[in-house]
């Protein structure tokens, strides 16, 4: 049985596992989770080849098909996911002009 609570935090992103890819997923190019808009660093899959990125609508998705994958930001320490599918999210937060995505 595969445990779909798991969550991780790396920096400003979430990661949380999740039973399935949505049908319908398209795929996205590169393997970058968030990219950092003011220092110019990126949370990404460090192992080319051991993950996936998929879009559902504005929902993006992480699977992992290797045993496991890392992920890495100049900031960060590294974090390893086993293998499996994850949604990602980016942290917001809330300004009383706009909700907003916050960026390295």
């Amino acid at each position: 049985m595969i445990a779909v609570n798991s969550l991780y935090r790396h920096g400003d992103v979430l990661i949380a596992r999740t039973a399935a890819l949505p049908t319908g997923s398209i795929p996205r190019v590169g393997l970058v989770l968030a990219h950092g808009e003011h220092t110019g660093h990126s949370h990404r899959i460090r192992e080319i080849g051991a993950a996936s990125l998929y879009v559902y609508g504005k929902d993006l998705y992480l699977v992992v098909s290797a045993p496991a994958a890392t992920v890495v930001h100049e900031e960060h320490r590294p974090i390893e996911l086993p293998a499996g599918v994850y949604r990602v999210w980016q942290q917001r937060e809330y300004t009383p002009s706009a909700i907003r995505t916050v960026v390295d």
